[in-house]
This record gives structure tokens, sequence and C-alpha cells, in this order.
């Protein structure tokens, strides 16, 4: 079921209750080697861009623990806002 969390470990591809995790980064070689290790792990990745696009999943932003499937995460990463909460600074 998702919402297990990463600690609950990963799962088999195509499996129904994969998470999916958020990668940004500016070398796409590095960012396909992330992406294969977190399938190697069981979990699907979303390709946010680049690291000016980070911030869509940093702390307090819905896609940072949100333990979500690929479409979930691109909800999430959709409906980030650049505005800094308090929430935000205390994380």
């Amino acid at each position: 079921m998702l919402g297990q969390g990463f600690d609950k470990g990963g799962r088999p591809k195509g499996a129904a209750d994969r998470v999916a995790l958020p990668v940004s980064g500016d070398d796409a070689a590095h960012k396909a080697a992330v992406i294969g290790l977190l399938d190697e792990l069981g979990f699907d990745a979303v390709d946010n861009g680049g690291l000016d696009d980070s911030w869509r999943h940093q702390p307090a932003t819905p896609a940072y623990s949100g333990n979500k499937d690929i479409a979930g995460v691109k909800e999430q990463l959709a409906a980030a806002s650049q505005v800094r909460t308090e929430r935000f600074s205390a994380a």
C-alpha cells in the first residue's frame, strides 16, 4: 500500500504499491545513475529537471515525504510553491 515509506523497503517493478521519489540534477549521467540505483532498491523515480528546480522537493513541500506513486509525485511537484512558510524555516 502506498504510504509505507522509504524505510519500509522497495517493491518490485510494476507493483501497485511502489513508491516514487523525485530526482533533480544538472548532470544527466549522474541523474541516470541515481535513477538506476532507486530502481534497484525498488523505487520509481521522477526526473524533476535541474538543480534550479530542486526546491520542488525540499522540506515543507508536498513531495518532500509524500510516499506517492509516479503520478502522485508529479502532482506534488507541480503543486509546490517557492513561497517559504514558517514551517519551512523550522524544517
